[in-house]
């Protein structure tokens, strides 16, 4: 493997290493709202949060309440290619352990 290959070589997504350094990427960012898709329907969750790590898990914390929660490691996380947020799907630990798919969309500043 020469020095260009290891330049381009990418991260695995599903690695513990790329969701941790995902997590410490988007930690404290503020989100305007959160978004889940049910029955075809795009719902808000909630508004006005931030995204937390604490111990090992990972927070949406969105109209003054746990909104999402799950474990980083198990967690499947990607930010839209707009760079507007940032999409988890994982076990909610903050509901019951049930797998969701969730929409943070970040607060814009200009």
């Amino acid at each position: 493997m020469g020095f260009l290959d290891k330049l381009k070589k990418k991260k695995d997504p599903n690695s513990k290493e790329f969701r941790r350094e995902m997590a410490l990427a988007i930690n404290g960012r503020h989100i305007r709202y959160v978004t889940e898709k049910r029955d075809n329907v795009e719902e808000v969750i909630g508004r006005e949060g931030h995204l937390n790590i604490k111990d090992d898990e990972m927070l949406v914390f969105a109209s003054s309440d746990v909104v999402f929660r799950a474990k980083i490691d198990d967690l499947q996380m990607w930010e839209l290619l707009s760079k507007d947020g940032v999409v988890f799907t994982g076990k909610d630990l903050e509901h019951g352990g049930i797998e969701r798919t969730v929409i943070a969309f970040y607060v814009y500043y200009r």
